[in-house]
Formats: structure tokens, C-alpha cells, sequence
């Protein structure tokens, strides 16, 4: 591979890595890996005592044996011929109290949120953050001077004219 063209592999690879979505991909994953542990702490410690009032709080202990004698150790089948139905019992209660959570803390807010904007907008009023324009260097000294001007009792309200542009 010819040095120019291991070049323009290195520019595009460094293009792809800059873009936006790559990065927020990047984000996404490791607060995704945060947030698993959030919720496998409220499955363990909110969910499974429910559960278990009910039945048991460990699901992945429920198996339906079609070959007998059916072991499972340590969640693998040693003898017979057994179906785990209780991990995956466990598995999509997991995931629906994820898929919940990760909607009405995160998606429904969010919706409300820009839903509530683009009506702002419709209706023709600023955006928040422009409802406050941020004030120019030469406009804080203008009103600098003319603070000072008026101090001094109006005397170099001349002077103070010529200053401006």
C-alpha cells in the first residue's frame, strides 16, 4: 500500500470517527452501561421481593423437564432434556421494566419537552434562549459611557457622539 494511499485512508477513518453520530453512538453506549445497573438494582431490590410475594423471587429456578431425569446446575442442563422457561421468564421482565423505565423517564419527558417547544415556535414566540440576547462589546461600553456621561451632568454628550459608529 503505497504511502498516499494509506494517507487517505487514515483522513477518512479520522472524518468518520469526527462525525457527530459516532460520538453520540459512543455516549449512548456507555450511559446505556450505567443505566443497566440501575435497573438490574431495581429489579433485584423493588421487582423481585413483588415477585416474590407471589411465588418466588428467583425465576430462573422454574424449568419444564420433557426427558427425565432433568439436573440443572448452576443454570445448565447436566441430564435430561429440560426447558429454562424461568430465565427466560426473568429475562423479559427485565427487559419490559428497561424498556419502561428507559419511556417514561426518558422518551415521554423528551417528547413533552420538544413537543412544547415546536408549539412555541408555531405560535411565533422566541425560543428561550432568545429571549435573552447576549449584549455586544461595543454595546456595554456604549452604555458604559453614557452612564458616565450622564454622571457628569451631560457636559461631554458631544464627545460621547463623535465615539459612536
Amino acid at each position: 500500500m503505497s504511502q498516499e494511499n494509506r494517507t487517505n485512508l487514515l483522513d477518512g477513518f479520522k472524518a468518520f470517527l469526527m462525525r457527530g453520530n459516532v460520538i453520540d453512538l459512543a455516549v449512548a453506549v456507555v450511559i446505556g452501561a450505567a443505566f443497566t445497573n440501575i435497573v438490574n438494582s431495581v429489579v433485584k431490590g423493588v421487582i423481585s421481593p413483588v415477585v416474590g410475594a407471589f411465588g418466588t423471587q428467583n425465576l430462573d429456578g422454574y424449568q419444564l423437564c420433557l426427558k427425565s431425569p432433568c439436573v440443572v446446575e448452576g443454570g445448565e442442563v447436566t441430564s435430561g432434556v429440560a426447558i429454562l422457561w424461568g430465565s427466560v421468564a426473568s429475562a423479559t421482565l427485565s427487559f419490559l421494566i428497561t424498556a419502561a423505565v428507559v419511556y417514561f423517564l426518558m422518551v415521554l419527558p423528551m417528547a413533552k419537552y420538544l413537543a412544547r417547544k415546536a408549539a412555541q415556535e408555531k405560535a411565533g414566540e422566541p425560543a428561550v434562549a432568545e429571549k435573552t440576547p447576549e449584549a455586544t462589546e461595543l454595546q456595554v461600553l456604549q452604555e458604559i459611557r453614557d452612564t458616565l456621561v450622564h454622571q457628569r451632568g451631560g457636559s461631554d454628550s458631544a464627545a460621547a457622539g463623535a465615539v459612536t459608529r
